[in-house]
């Protein structure tokens, strides 16, 4: 009989400056969740850039991204992440309230591994980034971790 490994920790970066927008993914993403997880929230991708590129932070699993942030929209920093040999392997999901054909289209184009639009209803706002977790949860624990924190 194999023992089971423990799941290694499910890092969530969320890139959102809406407070309560990130309040309820926050929600949605750690309420009653199972296993080892966290999340870190950064307002703009500047500041989420500067987190990712630095060796001393873990890197996440899964980057949730709105589009529309001041400083660096979410378009132009998922261009940049999906450049750098660093960071283009993790997983990107936008989750804006753009449904415009063109930001849609420029999204998937840049490599995002999915395009939510956030649904105005809070239920289905909840449920649509509980569904995102359980599809990337269940990915990163068949993934190796990160060899810069994996002893």
């Amino acid at each position: 009989m194999a023992a089971h490994a423990p799941v290694r920790p499910y890092r969530i970066l969320l890139v959102e400056d809406d407070p309560a927008d990130a309040m309820l993914v926050e929600e949605a993403l750690l309420d009653g969740s199972e296993g080892d997880r966290s999340l870190v929230q950064m307002s703009d991708g500047v500041a989420a850039l500067e987190y990712l590129r630095d060796p001393a932070q873990p890197r996440p699993d899964l980057i949730v991204l709105d589009l529309n942030m001041p400083r660096m929209s979410g378009a132009e920093m998922l261009k940049i992440l999906k450049q750098e040999p660093s960071l283009k392997a993790i997983p990107v999901v936008v989750l804006t309230t753009s449904a415009a054909d063109e930001d849609v289209a420029s999204a998937y184009a840049t490599h995002a591994s999915a395009y939510v639009v956030k649904p105005v209803n809070l239920d289905d706002f909840i449920e649509a980034v509980r569904n995102i977790d359980t599809f990337y949860r269940e990915l990163a624990e068949h993934l190796p971790g990160d060899p810069r924190t994996d002893g």
